[in-house]
C-alpha cells in the first residue's frame, strides 16, 4: 500500500519538486530486501571494515546459516533474539539471520553493565544472544543476575578480527594502536554449562544449517528496541516488519542508491544507526564502511580512502572532526549528504561546514518509537536548527499538552505525529501504550512529549522538554533510570538527577546526592562517579555530584525535580 503525504498541510506547498508524494512500500518481510540486493549485486561491497570486504551474496550466505543454527537450536517464529555487539558486518548478518529464521532482534545497548543487561535478558523474554567476544564476559554475568529460570540458553559469540583483514592493515585506514589492540582481545569465551550454550560464530558458519522456509510478513514483529522513559525501566518498542520497511524505503528523501557509499558510525544497536547504516542501506544495495566507535582521525581517513558519499552523525561528531589538526588534510570531496538529529547542529559549524566543504547539514528527528524519522529537512531548503518536515504519510500536529487542542503555527505545545512507521506499542505495558497515544478526528497520534512549534511552511522546532529527559551528545539519559541506580549505592539516601550545560555535549547528567549519616564526610563525589562508571552505561554516569543536605518536597512526598532543574538553568 502506498505510503503518501498528508492533503493540506503546510508543508505540502513546499515539497520537493524530486520527491514523488507517494511511496509504494513493498509488502514482503525485511530479510526479502538482503535477498533481492543478493541477488543483484553478489559481489558489491555491502560491509566494509578495515579494507576487509563483505560481499551482498557472502552477507546473505552468513545470515542464512545464522537463521539455521538458531532454528536448529530450537528458536522458533516471533521468538525474540538479542544482538549485543558493535558496529561490525556480524551485526549486521545477525540481524537479517534472526530476521530470516522469522524471530525478533532485540538489539542492546552495548554500553550497558550486566545489570541494565539483565532486563533485556528477562522483559523481552530472550533466551538467545548474540555479541562479541569483548561482550560475553558481560552477558556471562548479567545471566547470572537473571532467575534461572530465565536465563539465555544459548549465546553465540564473534569476534571482531573475524572480519578483519588477515593480513596488516593499510597504514591510511588502520584503528589507532588503542583501538586495534580492542579489536584483536581475544577474550577467552565463558565455558558453557548445562544452562547456558556458548558458540562461536565461526563454527556456526562451518556447520551450515539451512533454514526451514522462511515465513515471516509485514504484520509480524521485526525488531524490538528498547526505549527509557519516565519509569525507571526501559521498555520494549514492536516494530513490525511493516513500520520498519516503511521508513526503510523513504531512504531516496537524501539521494539513496546502490552507488552510495555510506560511514556507518552512529551505533546499530540505536534506532538512527541500525536503520541509515543496515535497513536503508541492504534495500539500497548501498555499501557500508563500518567503523566499531568514534574516532575523528579515522574517521577523516575512511571518508577520503573509500570516497564516502553519505555521512549520518550527531553534531558533536562533526564538532570534533573540525577540532582535528588534521581536518584539512582530509579529502571530503566525496561527500555529498551529511544528516543527523538527536542534538541541534551549532549555526557557527553549520556556516564552517557550507563555507569550508559546501556541505549543507540535513537535521531530522525522530524517536525509537518512530523507528527513526519522522521530519526531515530537504536537502535543497533546509532550515538551521529546525527538526524539518513531516516525511511520507506522517501528519504532525503541535497541541496543549493539556487539553489536546491543536494549536495554530507559531503556539509552543507538544509534538504529536501518525505515520506508517509509527510502533505498535510497548512491550506487555497495555498501560503505557494506552498513555503514549491521543486521537484527532478519530485517528491515533503519537505523544512524543518534546514540546516545539509549526511555522507557517510546515517546519517543526523544537523548543523545550516535556518529558523529564537529558540530551548528552545525542544521547537520551532519563533521571528515573539514573536514580534508581544511584539508590543501590550504598551511601546514597536520595538522590535526583537534572542536566547541566556542557559546553561540548550540550547537556550532561547532573547527581544532587543526599549521603547516609554514616557516609557524610568517608564518600567523594569522585567515589559516587566511579561507582556509577562499574554500573551503568557511559553516557548516563553523572559527570557533576554535589552532594546536599535535604532535596525539595511536594506535600505528597515528591521530589521537586523541576524547581532543581530552574534553579540550575537560572
Amino acid at each position: 500500500m502506498p505510503i503518501e503525504t498528508t492533503p493540506c498541510r503546510p508543508h505540502e506547498r513546499i515539497w520537493p519538486k524530486r520527491l514523488p508524494r507517494a511511496l509504494a512500500v513493498p509488502a514482503t518481510s525485511l530479510w526479502f530486501n538482503l535477498e533481492v540486493s543478493a541477488r543483484r549485486y553478489p559481489k558489491k561491497a555491502a560491509c566494509i571494515f578495515f579494507g576487509e570486504v563483505l560481499s551482498y551474496a557472502a552477507l546473505q550466505q552468513q545470515a542464512e546459516a545464522i537463521a539455521g543454527w538458531l532454528q536448529h537450536i530450537g528458536v522458533q517464529k516471533g521468538d525474540r533474539v538479542a544482538v549485543y555487539k558493535h558496529n561490525c558486518p556480524q551485526f549486521v548478518a545477525a540481524c537479517y539471520g534472526i530476521l530470516r529464521a522469522d524471530a525478533v532482534v532485540v538489539p542492546v545497548n552495548t554500553m550497558n553493565k550486566a545489570g541494565e543487561l539483565s532486563h533485556c535478558i528477562t522483559d523481552p523474554a530472550v533466551r538467545v544472544a548474540i555479541c562479541t567476544a569483548d561482550g560475553a564476559p558481560l552477558v556471562e554475568a548479567a545471566n547470572a543476575l537473571v532467575p534461572e529460570n530465565q536465563r539465555l540458553q544459548h549465546v553465540l559469540v564473534a569476534r571482531f578480527t573475524d572480519a578483519m583483514p588477515q593480513g596488516p592493515i593499510d597504514a591510511d585506514i588502520a584503528p589507532p594502536p588503542a583501538m586495534d589492540a580492542w579489536l584483536r582481545l581475544d577474550t577467552p569465551m565463558p565455558e558453557s554449562s548445562p544452562a547456558t550454550q556458548f558458540t562461536r560464530w565461526a563454527d556456526v558458519l562451518s556447520q551450515g544449517h539451512a533454514p526451514r522456509t522462511h515465513t515471516a510478513g509485514p504484520d509480524d514483529i521485526a525488531v524490538l528496541p528498547y526505549t527509557s522513559g519516565t519509569t525507571g525501566q526501559p521498555k520494549g518498542c514492536i516494530h513490525t516488519h511493516a513500520t520498519v520497511m516503511s521508513n526503510t524505503v523513504c531512504s531516496q528523501w537524501m539521494h539513496r542508491s546502490a552507488e552510495a557509499v555510506i560511514l556507518g558510525v552512529l551505533p546499530m544497536f540505536h534506532i538512527t544507526g541500525m536503520m541509515n547504516a543496515m535497513c536503508e542501506a541492504v534495500y539500497s544495495g548501498s555499501t557500508v564502511v563500518v567503523l566499531p566507535r568514534w574516532d575523528r582521525e579515522l574517521a577523516g581517513r575512511m571518508i577520503s580512502r573509500f570516497r564516502v558519499t553519505h555521512f549520518s552523525c550527531i553534531p558533536t561528531m562533526i564538532i570534533d572532526l573540525f577540532g582535528s589538526p588534521d581536518h584539512q588534510r582530509f579529502d571530503l570531496s566525496s561527500l555529498k549528504f551529511l544528516s543527523g538529529g538527536g542534538a541541534s547542529m551549532p549555526q557557527a559549524v553549520a556556516e564552517r561546514l557550507r563555507q569550508e566543504f559546501g556541505l549543507v547539514f540535513v537535521e531530522g528527528y525522530g524517536l525509537t518509537e518512530t523507528c527513526a524519522p519522522t521530519h526531515c529537512n530537504p536537502p535543497e531548503r533546509a532550515k538551521q536548527q529546525c527538526l524539518g518536515i513531516p516525511t511520507f504519510g506522517v501528519d504532525s500536529r503541535v497541541v496543549d499538552p493539556v487539553t489536546l487542542k491543536e494549536l495554530p503555527p507559531g503556539e509552543v505545545g507538544e509534538i504529536v505525529s501518525r505515520g506508517p512507521q509509527v510502533f505498535k506499542g510497548y512491550w506487555n505495558q497495555p498501560e503505557a501504550t494506552a498513555a503514549a497515544f491521543m486521537e484527532i478526528d478519530g485517528e491515533p497520534f503519537f505523544r512524543t512529549g518534546d514540546l516545539g512549534r509549526m511555522d507557517e511552511e510546515g517546519y517543526f522546532f523544537i523548543t523545550d522538554r516535556l518529558k523529564r529527559m537529558i540530551n548528552a551528545s545525542g544521547f537520551k539519559v532519563w533521571p528515573a533510570e539514573v536514580e534508581t541506580m544511584l539508590y543501590k549505592h550504598p551511601a546514597v539516601h536520595e538522590a535526583c538527577i537534572i542536566s547541566a550545560p556542557d559546553a561540548y555535549r550540550g547537556e550532561t547528567v547532573k547527581a544532587l546526592v543526599v549521603l547516609r549519616a554514616e557516609a557524610r564526610g568517608k564518600t567523594s563525589a569522585e567515589d559516587i562517579t566511579a561507582w556509577a562508571k562499574a554500573n551503568m552505561a557511559a553516557y548516563k554516569v553523572p559527570r557533576i555530584v554535589q552532594f546536599v543536605d535535604a532535596l525539595p518536597k511536594s506535600a505528597s512526598g515528591k521530589v521537586l525535580w523541576r524547581l532543581l532543574q530552574d534553579q540550575q538553568d537560572a
